[in-house]
């Protein structure tokens, strides 16, 4: 009689946790690719966003998201003297979409005593859209529109691209309804483009040709004496780029308490 007694407190107290969660959250956002190849965090920059989660019971959720945040990256914060002679840089706003589903390693009950936070891994995919822009006499650019690695006119690289995205977090209650949830969250993308830096050096002269002055400088910004020769390597195009967001945020549960099934 105790133990059924034990037994049907504690799935109660877990069939509650069906239901709709919704928040925001403010953190940071960074880059690591061709101009970050030594997972720099000297130019991290504010991002945010919004979501709504649904738990299907204590341990498994599923999240949607929509975040803002901004990349950049400069070679001249690199120690490396060959990315420093190179002297290339970028900045782009981020838009980000994301379904992820949610494993708590511990259960997770809303305004439970004792089950009332929990570490929790996550993986998903993401849709989000880039546009990576450089400063040129003063004067900012959009990199794509220039073909700075020799793509022919009508095969630049999309803006728009998927990604997978993965990471943990912890949440913990502040009371039935209210949550906060800290979680670092990465994006493997599918393009190395993102910085606009990839393959090659192209021929400067095919550049300008096709682009005008403003893309051959764009293209080979190298220190003096100049390094861009063709051929000569870029980028590192095995390994693609990523960006990751820290977010600390709070969610509130629309919940209610339900009796388990076999007592209705």
């Amino acid at each position: 009689m105790l133990v059924g007694g034990l037994l049907l407190a504690n799935h109660a107290a877990f069939a509650q946790m069906r239901g709709f969660e919704v928040g925001g959250w403010v953190g940071a956002s960074n880059y690591f690719g061709d101009l970050n190849t030594n997972w720099r965090l000297s130019r991290v920059h504010l991002s945010g966003g919004i979501g709504t989660r649904y738990n299907f019971n204590d341990r498994l959720s599923f999240k949607l998201g929509a975040n803002v945040g901004q990349i950049s990256a400069y070679d001249s914060d690199s120690k490396n003297v060959y990315e420093q002679r190179r002297n290339l840089s970028f900045k782009s706003i981020l838009i980000d979409g994301t379904g992820q589903l949610e494993f708590n390693f511990l259960p997770y009950v809303h305004g439970h005593r004792d089950y009332f936070f929990s570490p929790y891994v996550f993986l998903g995919v993401s849709i989000y859209h880039f546009n990576p822009r450089a400063e040129l006499d003063d004067e900012w650019y959009n990199l794509r529109q220039y073909g700075t690695e020799g793509q022919f006119r009508g095969e630049e690289y999309n803006t728009t691209q998927g990604a997978v995205a993965y990471g943990f977090g912890f949440k913990v209650d502040l009371s039935y309804r209210w949550s906060i949830n800290v979680e670092l969250g990465g994006r493997k993308l599918f393009t190395d483009y993102i910085d606009d830096v990839s393959g090659v050096y192209a021929d400067v002269r095919d550049i300008r040709a096709q682009r005008g002055e403003i893309g051959a400088e764009l293209a080979d910004r190298s220190l003096e004496p100049k390094i861009g020769l063709p051929g000569r390597q870029r980028g590192n195009g095995k390994d693609n780029d990523m960006y990751a967001f820290l977010m600390v945020g709070m969610m509130y549960y629309f919940g209610d308490i339900r009796c388990p099934e076999f007592l209705r």
